[in-house]
C-alpha cells in the first residue's frame, strides 16, 4: 500500500465581469489519479461577489457551479461530458476559458487521502479567512 498519491486540484474562480479580471475562489475540483478519485466542492460568498459586480445573476452562477459538482459526480444529469472518464473530466473542466467560471492552473500534490486534501484546499483556498479551525 501507497502512503501517498499524486492528486491534481483546480481553483473555481467566479469572474463576473471578465473584463475587469477580478475574481474570487468558489471551489476546488480534486482528481486523484491512482484512486480514480474526482470531487468538487463549492463555496460561494455571495457578499462578495455582490461587492465585485451588484448585478451579478446569482441564479445562473449557482447554476455554473452546480455544474461542475455534477460533471465531477458523473450523473447523468451532468449530460454527455459528464460521461466521459473521470481524467477526461477534470481536463475538460479545467481548460482555459474566457467566462464568468474559469479555474486557476492546475497544481498538484501527494496526500493519503484525496478527500482531505479537497477539504483542506477548501479551508485554505476558498473559505472565508478565519472559519475553520486550523
Amino acid at each position: 500500500m501507497h502512503a501517498h498519491d499524486v492528486y491534481d486540484y483546480a481553483i473555481v474562480r467566479v469572474v463576473p465581469r471578465v473584463e475587469r479580471e477580478e475574481f474570487i475562489n468558489a471551489g476546488v475540483i480534486v482528481s486523484c489519479q491512482r484512486s480514480g478519485y474526482l470531487q468538487a466542492a463549492m463555496a460561494l460568498d455571495e457578499a462578495r461577489l455582490l461587492a465585485l459586480d451588484p448585478e451579478v445573476d446569482l441564479q445562473a452562477v449557482y447554476r455554473h457551479l452546480g455544474s461542475i459538482v455534477a460533471i465531477c459526480a458523473g450523473v447523468p444529469e451532468a449530460g454527455p461530458i459528464g460521461q466521459l472518464p473521470y481524467r477526461a473530466r477534470f481536463h475538460w473542466l479545467t481548460a482555459k476559458r474566457s467566462s464568468m467560471i474559469q479555474t486557476s492552473p492546475v497544481h498538484t500534490g501527494l496526500c493519503a487521502d484525496a478527500g482531505s486534501a479537497l477539504e483542506r484546499i477548501m479551508a485554505r483556498m476558498v473559505l472565508p479567512l478565519g472559519s475553520v479551525q486550523r
